[in-house]
């Protein structure tokens, strides 16, 4: 199933209804509300939602967005932060974003975890690689520093991740929500590739599942962490959706599909049948290149 973000235009709406029509008139019929949907675009939305026209799939948390948020910042709280307050209102956040999927008929909420605190190193790698220099020993000195330091701090931030996501885990299942943990594009971020196994079996709840960002992982493996294709085949059997875009080398994320270097040919098959996939835009993006990207997805793949 193909489903697309409001991610592309909610921040130039002012009207939930006017936001998913918008969508509608391009051809879409399911749709994920994006973690930048302000609390006063929900009354179109519910009044948009009760006309039938549309399936919600999704929602990203945190959805709506906080009101002391003033623009979309899906970190803008996180379950690893030292500040006992901070983790308290990610979580208060998270169960209110749970409790709008149930009353839209979503079947999903997906998350991002929290941070390792250990600097910027993803964005000086993309900086090395712009220039040039991926394959330089500036580049494989500055990556193995990364991967040394997250390594030595990371299980404390990984246990903070656990125990909130079991706390969320618990409510979301009295509500028949699934929750799928996101891939995310940076190294410092929870989980890493190698921690998301082993997190989704302590977890151990049905309603607990990966969510593959394929941008993001694009860009692990522009940057030498990973193997894109590899990591499908082994976390295929947990996965639950995936954010769909693509990638101008080595870190321009969120194009249209077909736009980048992703090698959709040899990742889609890759996929379960049952994977939904969501078109995460960029607002820069124009609305012929993603009707154009859709038509080719459909005819391709027939989602």
């Amino acid at each position: 199933m193909l489903s697309f973000s409001t991610c592309w235009n909610s921040g130039r709406h002012t009207d939930g209804a006017a936001m998913l029509g918008e969508i509608v008139d391009m051809g879409f019929r399911h749709i994920e509300l994006g973690h930048g949907t302000r609390i006063s675009l929900m009354e179109g939305i519910e009044r948009f939602f009760r006309r039938g026209n549309i399936r919600i799939t999704s929602l990203h948390n945190f959805c709506p967005l906080p009101v002391e948020v003033l623009a979309a910042s899906p970190n803008c709280y996180q379950y690893t932060s030292h500040q006992k307050a901070e983790r308290e209102r990610a979580l208060k956040l998270t169960l209110r974003t749970i409790d709008f999927a149930e009353k839209l008929g979503a079947s999903f909420v997906v998350l991002h975890l929290g941070r390792v605190p250990m600097g910027n190193y993803t964005d000086k790698l993309i900086a090395l690689a712009e220039g040039g220099k991926h394959l330089s020993r500036e580049y494989v000195r500055l990556k193995l520093a990364a991967v040394r330091k997250r390594e030595a701090l990371a299980p404390l931030y990984v246990g903070r991740a656990r125990d909130a996501l079991l706390k969320i885990a618990e409510y979301a299942s009295g509500k028949n929500i699934h929750l799928g943990i996101e891939s995310r594009e940076a190294f410092e971020e929870i989980p890493s590739e190698r921690e998301m196994p082993a997190l989704l079996d302590e977890i151990n709840s049905p309603y607990v599942g990966y969510w593959h960002d394929i941008g993001h992982v694009q860009i692990k493996e522009n940057l030498g962490f990973l193997d894109h294709a590899e990591w499908l085949r082994t976390i295929r059997s947990r996965l639950l959706g995936c954010h769909l875009h693509d990638v101008e080398w080595p870190g321009g994320d969120h194009r249209a599909p077909f736009t980048g270097g992703i090698d959709y040919d040899k990742l889609i098959p890759l996929f379960p049948q049952t994977c939904l996939f969501v078109m995460e835009m960029s607002p820069r993006r124009k609305k012929e290149e993603i009707t154009t990207a859709r038509d080719r997805w459909l005819a391709k793949f027939g989602q």
